[in-house]
């Protein structure tokens, strides 16, 4: 009996997804419930099992292929009576400017459209049902930049005639650099870019172009916090949660966002969209790049919540078994860099984000104190905060007033 494996539904506002690696071949045997093949969507990884036991017959979807939701990836015979599960149907993403009636898009054409401030309906797409993809939108801009670039030679000025000029001379080169340009060449390998490689490749670049970069860094005194931990650690194991310093930052950032609302913000051509609701993404570093899973309302949540909810998706992500929705949504994001040793960093924004918070390492360094109108050399625990903001919409004083209140909070911490 032959038994077709299709795209699962692998989130509530997922469309389609990635193919990134197939674990089996044609011809191959394939226990039910055993991997058959890894999918991606957005930088989330994750294994789809065979729904039956069988024999790969054929493979319908090859690596890279952008795959919808119930569409047919590969095709198993020899399986048992037991038919799989069927897939709901794809459900409808919110869209900018999204007519009644146009077909469904992928988060990520969405995310790309409001990033970008585009109109959706000047996109032809050439998916489905004349459905845009993510294909469509690159071509798009890089059309929309060609016709930037060439209104942009008309109205520049003549250039002069030029010079006519002996041709330049042959340039012969050293055998020394020659000889060793080919050592090199044997000696390298290029690797290919993994599906998540490439996405944070993708995601970082359109960053940078987009928003300019301004970072404010403050140095921190985080004794008080340092103190806490250790009091608390061994009354958070008793509960089964490990107690980390990133939840002690993720309340101060909350702190901040509250404090200073302004930075709980994205940037659109048709003014600021403040967001309401506090939804904080924490960087998790994998083998093969990053992922931001996200905490949505964090401002609701005590310690202990947020201990929880850190070593949750944390885990989760190491062991690949994020949804796409839990990484989509942030409306702030904090990566903590000094657990690897960095004292502090520059780190680039999430989009469409208006800022991100670096966390450098925890030192114990000698520092001036005053007490009793004293001044004293003392041992403290100091870390360094680095705030790298969106300029086209906050300014320098902002991200300031937003790590004074952090620092207030963590020197305070009681």
């Amino acid at each position: 009996m032959a038994t077709e494996v299709t795209m699962p539904q692998l989130g509530e506002s997922v469309v389609e997804g990635t193919i990134g690696k197939w674990l089996k071949q044609p011809g191959e045997h394939v226990e039910q419930y055993e991997p058959l093949l890894e999918v991606v969507t957005d930088k989330v990884d994750t294994e789809v099992p065979a729904p039956v036991a069988g024999v790969v017959r054929e493979i319908k979807a090859e690596e890279g292929a952008t795959v919808r939701v119930g569409e047919v990836l590969a095709i198993l015979d020899g399986a048992t009576d037991e038919l799989p599960a069927s897939n709901s149907a794809p459900p409808t993403v919110p869209h900018p400017q999204r007519e009644a009636g146009s077909p469904p898009v992928s988060p990520v054409v969405a995310r790309m459209v409001a990033e970008h401030n585009l109109d959706i309906t000047k996109i032809e797409g050439t998916g489905l049902n004349s459905r845009v993809t993510k294909q469509d939108v690159l071509r798009y801009l890089e059309q929309k930049e060609g016709r930037k670039q060439k209104a942009e030679a008309i109205t520049q000025p003549e250039p002069a005639p030029a010079v006519a000029m002996a041709p330049p001379q042959p340039t012969t080169v050293p055998s020394s650099i020659r000889h060793q340009a080919l050592s090199d060449t044997d000696d390298t390998e290029t690797l290919p870019l993994t599906a998540m490689r490439r996405a944070i490749a993708e995601h970082m670049v359109f960053s940078r172009r987009t928003a300019p970069h301004v970072t404010s860094v403050f140095e921190v005194d985080v004794t008080h916090v340092v103190a806490h931990r250790a009091q608390h650690q061994a009354e958070f194991e008793r509960q089964g949660v490990k107690l980390t310093f990133t939840p002690y930052f993720v309340q101060a950032a909350v702190a901040a966002l509250r404090a200073v609302p302004r930075v709980n913000a994205s940037y659109a051509e048709e003014g600021i969209v403040q967001h309401k609701r506090i939804h904080m993404g924490v960087a998790v570093a994998l083998p093969d790049g990053l992922i931001v899973p996200v905490i949505r309302n964090v401002d609701e949540k005590s310690l202990v919540g947020l201990a929880q909810a850190v070593n949750d998706l944390a885990e989760r992500a190491r062991t690949r078994r994020l949804t796409p929705d839990e990484t989509l949504g942030g409306t702030f994001t904090i990566t903590n860099h000094g657990v690897s040793g960095s004292l502090f960093a520059t780190p680039i924004i999430n989009q469409p984000q208006a800022a991100i918070l670096g966390v450098g390492a925890i030192q114990k360094r000698p520092v001036i104190v005053t007490q009793n109108g004293m001044d004293a050399i003392a041992i403290r625990s100091m870390c360094y905060l680095s705030l790298t903001i969106d300029h086209r919409l906050l300014d320098g004083a902002v991200a300031d007033q937003f790590l004074s209140v952090m620092k207030a909070f963590l020197e305070n911490y009681r």
